[in-house]
Order: C-alpha cells, then sequence, then structure tokens
C-alpha cells in the first residue's frame, strides 16, 4: 500500500511537470502540422487511433527544399489531462520497419501505465506508408536465388553480380537526393519534426533493435528532448554496422543450436532426434538434400534458412518451427514452409529490404574491397557456418551502393538524466554486449538484464518482473539502483521456454518424392 501511494504521489508530481512542459514554447517550432483522419491498420482500428502524414525536409540542410510525408499514428491517453505524461516516440527497428501500429503498444502495459501517454508510431522516411516509399527490384528476394555458400568461385560470382544489380536499380527507381538522405541521422531529425508537429518540448521514447540506436543518437543530438526512453535489445555503437553483422552471425547459430536441443526435449512431438546434435543431423541432412533439389520447386537451402532463422529470434516461433520441421521431414510437407517463408517477410519485402541498405550503407563507409569481406566471412564461418553467408549477401549490395556514405555519430549520452535498458543476455541480433556498451556511454541508464534468454526486442511480453519496472519506469520516472561496475544493475529470470502442443507432427514418416 505505501509503494502504490509513493507511486500516486509520484504520478501527480510528474504529471504536474508534463502539464507545464507541454505549455512551453517547443524548442524548435514545427514548420508543419498533422492533418488527422482515420487509420486502416486494424490494431490503429481496435485502439481508437488516428492517422496522418506530416511533410519534413528531405534533407534538413535545406528546410525550403523538397519534401517528404511521414505516415504517423496516435492513440492519444486515456487518463484526464491532470495526469498526461506526454507523447511517447516508437519504432520497432530494421531498419526498415513499419511502425505505424506501434501506436497501439501502449495498452500491453502492465498496471494501464501507457494509458498516460499519447503513443505515436510512424513509418521512417521511406518505409511502408510513408511517401515515396523505396523500392529496388521487387523479385530479388523471390525464389530460386543461388545458395547463399559461395562453394565454387561461380556462386561467388553470380551473388556478386546479383548485389551489384540491386544497387543499380536502387538507384535507377528512386529519388536520388532520398537515397543520399536515408541516414540515422535524417530519422533522428525526423522524430524530433514530429515532437514538434505535436506541440512537445520533449519526448518520450520506447525502442526496439535498430531502434534502440536511434534513441543512441536522439540522445546524443538532443538530450535536452528527452523525457524518458526505454531500449530494448542494444546495438553496440561501436560496431556500426559491417562488424555488428559479423558478431550476429555467431549468435544466430548458437540460438539455432539452442533451439536443435529443445526440439530434442520433446522429442515424442517431433520424431526428429533425442539429442541436439541428432536433430542437427536432421537438420543438415534436409538442407543438403535442398541445395541439390528444391522442396516443391521453391523451397531451397536460401528459404530453409531463411525460415529457420527465426529460431533464433524469438522463442515464442519455437513450436511452429518445430511443427513445420516435424511436417517436412515426416509428412513431406513443403508447403507449411513456403507459408512461412512468405510469413515472415522474406518474398516480396523489397520496401524492408531496400530501407535496411539505404540506412546501414551510408550511415558508415562499408569496406569497398571485396577480399576483405571474403577473408572475414569465411573466418566467421568456422565458427557459424549456417548463417554467416546468408547475412554476407544480404549486405553485399553495399558494396556498390550508390549513395555517399557518412560518418556515424558518436553517441554520448552523458547529458540524458534516465534511460532503462532491457535484454536478454543470449540475444542474437543485437549481442548483450550492445547494452553494457550503451550503459556506459549513458551514466543515468539503468539494465535489466535476462540470463540465458534468447528471444530479441519483444517487450512486454508478460515477464512480470521486466514488465512492472517499465510500467513503475513510465508512471513515475523511477529506476532500480545502478550499480557500480561493468555489468547489469537488476536480473530478470526469462520466460520459460514454450511447451509444444503434443499433436503437432505424425509419429510414422511417410514417403514423398521432392
Amino acid at each position: 500500500m505505501l509503494r502504490r501511494v509513493k507511486r500516486l504521489v509520484a504520478l501527480a508530481a510528474s504529471a504536474l511537470t508534463v502539464a507545464s512542459m507541454m505549455a512551453a514554447t517547443p524548442a524548435s517550432a514545427a514548420t508543419e502540422s498533422i492533418t488527422w483522419g482515420p487509420c486502416t491498420d486494424p490494431a490503429l482500428v481496435a485502439a481508437g487511433g488516428e492517422c496522418g502524414y506530416l511533410p519534413v525536409p528531405v534533407d534538413y540542410d535545406n528546410p525550403g527544399g523538397a519534401k517528404i510525408q511521414l505516415a504517423v499514428g496516435r492513440v492519444k491517453h486515456k487518463v484526464a489531462d491532470s495526469q498526461y505524461q506526454g507523447v511517447m516516440l516508437t519504432n520497432p527497428g530494421g531498419p526498415g520497419g513499419s511502425g505505424l501500429y506501434l501506436a497501439a503498444r501502449g495498452s500491453k502495459l502492465p498496471d494501464h501505465a501507457g494509458d498516460a501517454y499519447d503513443w505515436i508510431g510512424f513509418d521512417p522516411r521511406g518505409v511502408g506508408s510513408s511517401k515515396p516509399a523505396l523500392s529496388c527490384d521487387p523479385l530479388y528476394m523471390d525464389y530460386n536465388r543461388p545458395n547463399y555458400l559461395p562453394l565454387t568461385p561461380q556462386v561467388e560470382q553470380t551473388w556478386l553480380r546479383r548485389s551489384k544489380d540491386y544497387a543499380g536499380a536502387c538507384a535507377k527507381n528512386n529519388d536520388p537526393a532520398l537515397l543520399q538522405h536515408m541516414k540515422t541521422v535524417d530519422t533522428v531529425k525526423d522524430m524530433d519534426s514530429i515532437r514538434a508537429a505535436l506541440g512537445a518540448q520533449q519526448a518520450n521514447f520506447y525502442g526496439y533493435s535498430y531502434g534502440t540506436y536511434l534513441g543512441q543518437v536522439y540522445g546524443t543530438l538532443f538530450p535536452n528532448r528527452v523525457r524518458r526512453m526505454v531500449l530494448d535489445s542494444n546495438v553496440d555503437p561501436r560496431y556500426v554496422f559491417y562488424q555488428a553483422n559479423l558478431n550476429q552471425d555467431i549468435g544466430f547459430d548458437r540460438n539455432i543450436r539452442i533451439w536443435f536441443d529443445w526440439v530434442a526435449k520433446y522429442d515424442s512431438v517431433y520424431h526428429l532426434g533425442g539429442t541436439g546434435d541428432a536433430v542437427k543431423n536432421v537438420f543438415d541432412e534436409q538442407l543438403a538434400k535442398l541445395s541439390f533439389q528444391p522442396a516443391g520447386g521453391v523451397i531451397g537451402p536460401d528459404e530453409w534458412l531463411d525460415v529457420f532463422q527465426q529460431a533464433s529470434y524469438y522463442q515464442i516461433r519455437w513450436p511452429s518451427l518445430g511443427d513445420a520441421f516435424a511436417k517436412f521431414v515426416n509428412q513431406g510437407d513443403w508447403q507449411t514452409m513456403k507459408s512461412l517463408f512468405e510469413t515472415f517477410g522474406g518474398r516480396g519485402d523489397d520496401n524492408g529490404f531496400a530501407v535496411y541498405l539505404a540506412v546501414q550503407c551510408t550511415d558508415v563507409q562499408w569496406p569497398t574491397n571485396w577480399n576483405q569481406w571474403r577473408f572475414d566471412n569465411w573466418r566467421t564461418f568456422t565458427q557459424a557456418p549456417y548463417f554467416t553467408w546468408q547475412n554476407a549477401w544480404y549486405n553485399a549490395p553495399c558494396l556498390y551502393w550508390p549513395a555517399k556514405a557518412g560518418t556515424p555519430v558518436r553517441v554520448d549520452g552523458s547529458k540524458v538524466p534516465n534511460v532503462l535498458l532491457i535484454d536478454e543476455t543470449l540475444d542474437a541480433p543485437t549481442p548483450y554486449e550492445g547494452s553494457l556498451e550503451v550503459r556506459r556511454r549513458f551514466p543515468g541508464a539503468v539494465l535489466i538484464a535476462e540470463p540465458g534468454g534468447t528471444s530479441h526486442a519483444i517487450t512486454p511480453r508478460g515477464n512480470s518482473c521486466v514488465d512492472d519496472k517499465i510500467a513503475d519506469y513510465l508512471l513515475t520516472g523511477n529506476l532500480p539502483a545502478r550499480k557500480p561496475g561493468n555489468k547489469a544493475d537488476v536480473t530478470c529470470t526469462p520466460l520459460p521456454q514454450p511447451t509444444p502442443p503434443t499433436t503437432t507432427a505424425q509419429s510414422r514418416p511417410t514417403t514423398h518424392s521432392r
């Protein structure tokens, strides 16, 4: 009860501060406004959201020049205005992820902590519903691609030619001025334009994955405009972005082996082997077969790896992946794999891929000599044979990217008063060391770690140890105490690994030609 009273007192004081803050003149007056109307996204419609567009400069050094339109969504606060806590900008990561739907995320928090904010989702420049949206070659991620593994010079050269052609298509099919201004700094300035258009002197921010890097850079460039910030699964600012991708590869392979162990634990359901090594052998056998003969003419080694990489991202997907794996092996069902490949955004997600490259290839200069790529990826391959070359070819258009690269902002959070960092220690896409580095650079930050967790950027998701601390921070501004040393300040046990349905796969294999 005493804790609840203290929370209400802190909330009231915080709300009074926000009311004063919102009445003040924004630090940089918005030159444009958002005209709100109905949304089409089902989650936003259900949440009572409103949507609109904000014009922003293509080039902030030329504010009177060409404009683009940012798609913005808003779900307004549900508390009395006297308890209002301000706007909460959000970003789901990528780069290239659509963020409009995140305006509905506030209802997921316990204690109605999200109700005190206007939740703002947006599609970053070039993304989704923003205008124009980047697109280069919609068929690039289609079926019948070369094997990721470049075992022959011919395969390597085919991928290099594809990568060069894709970069060329991006130059041909998009505004060169926009391609030149797709850097993280441009999106951070867009975030500040949204803040100003909403009449807020300060903004709150909840960022995931690459969205944490947006938060880091925003806090560096506009520290006085940060009120509260939650960063889930942190990009390591030391490794933007070439080395970051090599670091990912090792985590991806480690995590899929953890998934193999989980599948083996439920051999009574999946019938794929009673040990992780046995499951791995079945997995490798199927991967080898697909290299010679794609299942159904469409599921080859690339599609196989693209689907099962999800096991390295999210434990919540382990049962559906186990089901697909078992049906493929035991029943010859390749159609489920095809459906998962398309569901997970492989085929046809050209916008996300184009934006990803437009940001990563221009935030920093990638190596221009393919020999360095070849050496670094084969070296990493010795530790991470599943996903190293998949990731290499995903990024290879950076060798030929048509826009000039810049220099990353040196992240410095010394002027940001408080930040809540969250990470699972076996996070693969953004390794845990990145969260420790961000904690070092933000002396007002507190880090919640989930030792042994392998899921990425997924809060809030029902772990009360984590979610209650997020809610308390957003309601009151209170953070757990920061501990000395280079370590987490709070540890929370991750959610238990999922349990599969007991009727997932047939126990008696049937023979099917593929």
